[in-house]
């Protein structure tokens, strides 16, 4: 439960990573039964598929500007249990998670620095990909094909199938809930897993160039 970070907003159950750091030393025998129980019957709880979204205005200006879809940015809330049982499943699998050494997106002690660094060192043969909004885009079944290559074990492939087949979420705004809407494309935001999925599903990008054209994704 290290990992969890405190000081974050509730899930749409209230719950934050401060219950679960500070709960009664029985919980995490409780929680590595559900977690073992997942993985013997390949599905996850319903629960770990539903989400909320806080959308965020990108500019100061929220006064006098009149605002539109575009200028709110979306924070996904997820399920601080799913969280934890996330950052098990990376720990468990995380030989099957690794990707290109070109990737600097999503990756510890890499990032936009590392990648203007290296755009300066070989802009002669360089191109690069906009991931904007790419997140939302994913589809799953090609991110499974891409899991089945990696030869993930049959049982988290389809464990991971059920995740994407009951993700759900919906907009909260002020104390007002909208209705509920399937999530049919794209990785979880908000989830602990969904950076290495992402980063699975981009890949073999930089092996489609020719090797006298280097590429990055960032």
């Amino acid at each position: 439960m290290l990992d969890l970070k405190c000081g974050k907003a509730p899930d749409i159950n209230g719950l934050t990573a401060e219950h679960l750091l500070r709960s009664h030393s029985i919980l995490p025998v409780i929680l590595s039964k559900l977690f073992q129980l997942i993985l013997l019957h390949k599905s996850v709880p319903t629960g770990f598929g539903y989400s909320y979204i806080v959308p965020l205005p990108k500019s100061n200006d929220c006064i006098s500007k009149a605002m539109t879809c575009e200028d709110f940015r979306g924070i996904a809330i997820s399920p601080i249990i799913s969280k934890l049982f996330e950052y098990c499943f990376i720990e468990k699998v995380g030989e099957f998670l690794s990707t290109d050494s070109k990737q600097f997106a999503f990756k510890k002690g890499m990032g936009c620095n590392r990648a203007i660094y290296t755009v300066r060192q070989v802009v002669d043969r360089l191109w690069s990909i906009d991931l904007s909004k790419a997140f939302d885009k994913v589809n799953h079944q090609a991110l499974l094909i891409k899991l089945i290559k990696r030869k993930l074990p049959v049982a988290l492939l389809d464990l991971l199938q059920n995740w994407f087949k009951n993700s759900f979420s919906s907009i909260i705004w002020g104390q007002i809930f909208s209705y509920t809407f399937a999530i049919k494309f794209g990785v979880r935001q908000g989830s602990v897993l969904s950076p290495f999925l992402f980063a699975i599903y981009l890949d073999d990008v930089p092996t489609t160039r020719s090797l006298t054209s280097r590429s990055f994704i960032v």
